[in-house]
């Protein structure tokens, strides 16, 4: 099969780029809506988010299970604006489909281990501690949930350290919500940390897995 398409498309053109602007602004606007107290920004801009990274990666010759993990994140994220409960449980269950999106886009990438042993130690500590505290309902959906994530955060570091961090990225940015389930201590403003770590997840996510499968020249990281 020749090569020659994708060799075109190596370079980020025009359009790629100002996707690129775009989302990074709907982030900002987004994380400073979020300090604000500024619901109606949050709203506004959280939908963006996903679909400005998916066009982006599809200007890019993005593969389609990476299209779609993205596609499935804004389906959660639309979701999780809801504060009925069965919105909790249907975008947690968008989430779970990207992050197999996401393993089928990894596919059997050599990994650590090692790295895998502290994921699974950092997922059974973080399942055992939240247990008690998460409502009786959530506690086999988000144990079934952490052990999806945790698979892709790990296989994630396949693809590289860019891969790796969003991985790592998005295991914190839904262990901080896990927490807020289970009534924890949080951080000031703690929507706005687990914004900042999701959105630097995905990005870092897509960016890694363009790189990987197709030469620095396609992502402009």
């Amino acid at each position: 099969m020749s090569t020659a398409p994708a060799a075109a498309r190596a370079v980020p053109t025009a359009a790629s780029r100002a996707l690129l602007v775009a989302f990074g602004l709907a982030a900002a606007v987004d994380l400073v809506s979020l300090l604000a107290g500024a619901d109606l920004g949050h709203r506004i801009a959280k939908p963006l988010l996903m679909p400005l990274l998916a066009a982006y990666a599809v200007t890019l010759g993005a593969p389609k299970p990476l299209t779609a993990a993205l596609l499935l994140g804004w389906g959660g994220d639309v979701l999780l604006l809801s504060d009925a409960d069965p919105s909790f449980l249907l975008g947690m269950g968008s989430f779970a489909a990207g992050h197999v999106c996401y393993l089928v886009l990894f596919g059997r990438r050599r990994t650590s281990p090692i790295l895998g042993a502290l994921y699974a130690a950092a997922l059974a500590g973080t399942v055992v501690l939240l247990w008690p505290d998460l409502p009786a309902e959530l506690r086999i959906p988000v144990a079934g949930y952490s052990l999806l994530l945790a698979a892709m955060a790990y296989r994630a570091s396949g693809l590289g350290l860019l891969a790796g961090l969003g991985g790592a990225l998005f295991l914190l940015s839904d262990t901080l919500i896990a927490t807020g389930v289970a009534d924890w201590p949080q951080l000031p403003v703690p929507d706005f940390w687990v914004m900042l770590t999701y959105v630097a997840a995905q990005y870092l996510l897509t960016a890694g897995a363009l790189r990987a499968m197709y030469g620095e020249r396609r992502t402009t990281v």
